[in-house]
């Protein structure tokens, strides 16, 4: 007569109301720490870095009692913070936001006001009392226009280039193969330079010129799906029962093609949204008084950063968050899509 084995202990898992205390601490000590005008710039960091941190591990506590040990609380602070700033430039024209461009309107505006997080200017103004809040919130307009417009012309240029290489194989494939290795070959920030100058800088011109640096990866994407997929037998039948190549390519190659695309265009839209905010630094994106966090954060070169940090930190913040998100959602999308193959 065999033994049974003892049943496998599970680790005890994190009581409910303990993990929902730790992040009201932590939040009332983020708040707390960002809002006190008793301490020193440097300690309310600190301890708003505390409360972060207690606050994040508190919710992941929360997280994993209700949904079981695979909850991933950066994700859902990161997917958070997107669905709140796209929100927040949505509605910007109706949200009660100080002046933001014009100038003549701040003349009684106090300048280089620090943070407050609280009064007419939580987030404080630039040398010109433009508010910062609203220069951050409508230069995240500027940028994700920007990105997702060029990671649209890029997806759907280097996508149906990327089909036909892959389908026709031979001396189409040579060709694309060819014109894409040659766009590899310039450097990115050589080649927005070089369109930065003859080019007017514009939101419009400024998308096109970044969709050239999206393509290259879409075509090599898309082309080696389609290699994947193009013998199949879900392929094979098709083209057995009669189907033009453009019906092949438009409805068995296409919906396969999609997912993998997708998953790179999240996280391409990062890449993006840094190499507008450096063209706009360097003066060759989009140009003051219209916000954007490359230019918002150049206001802050020439000796002004070491008196007035929060003109660089601010944007800096925004650009940091926004990108680090849309890395972390990307990711997590890439590995869920790559995970699971599409059925025909």
């Amino acid at each position: 007569m065999s033994e049974t084995a003892p049943p496998a202990r599970s680790l005890p898992r994190p009581r409910l109301p303990v993990a929902a205390a730790l992040t009201v601490a932590g939040l009332a000590l983020l708040v707390f720490g960002a809002t006190t005008p008793v301490l020193t710039p440097l300690a309310k960091t600190a301890l708003a870095l505390a409360g972060l941190g207690l606050a994040l591990g508190g919710a992941a506590r929360v997280g994993k009692t209700l949904a079981g040990p695979s909850f991933d609380i950066v994700f859902w602070v990161a997917s958070g913070w997107l669905a709140v700033l796209a929100a927040a430039v949505i509605g910007v024209g109706w949200l009660p936001l100080a002046e933001d461009r014009d100038v003549a309107a701040t003349v009684t505006e106090p300048v280089f006001a620090t943070p407050t997080f609280s009064g007419a200017h939580p987030l404080g103004t630039n040398g010109f009392g433009l508010d910062l809040l609203a220069r951050s919130l409508y230069g995240a307009r500027s940028s994700l226009l920007i990105a997702l417009t060029a990671v649209v012309v890029g997806g759907v240029v280097g996508g149906l280039v990327g089909i036909v290489a892959g389908y026709f194989r031979r001396t189409a494939d040579r060709i694309i193969g060819m014109a894409t290795n040659s766009l590899l070959a310039v450097p990115p920030l050589i080649l927005l330079i070089a369109l930065a100058s003859v080019l007017e800088p514009s939101l419009r011109n400024v998308a096109l010129s970044l969709s050239l640096l999206t393509i290259p990866g879409m075509v090599r994407l898309s082309r080696a799906t389609t290699v994947a997929y193009a013998n199949r037998e879900f392929v094979t039948a098709a083209r057995a029962m009669g189907a033009t190549r453009t019906r092949v390519m438009a409805r068995e190659l296409l919906p396969n093609v999609l997912l993998p695309l997708m998953s790179l265009a999240v996280v391409m839209i990062s890449v993006l949204i840094v190499a507008e905010a450096s063209l706009s630094f360097l003066g060759l994106g989009i140009q003051p008084p219209e916000p954007t966090w490359g230019n918002m954060i150049a206001e802050g070169e020439g000796g002004v950063f070491e008196a007035h940090p929060h003109l660089v930190l601010v944007p800096g913040a925004f650009l940091f968050l926004t990108v680090f998100a849309f890395n972390i959602v990307g990711e997590k999308a890439r590995r869920r899509w790559d995970s699971r193959s599409v059925k025909p």
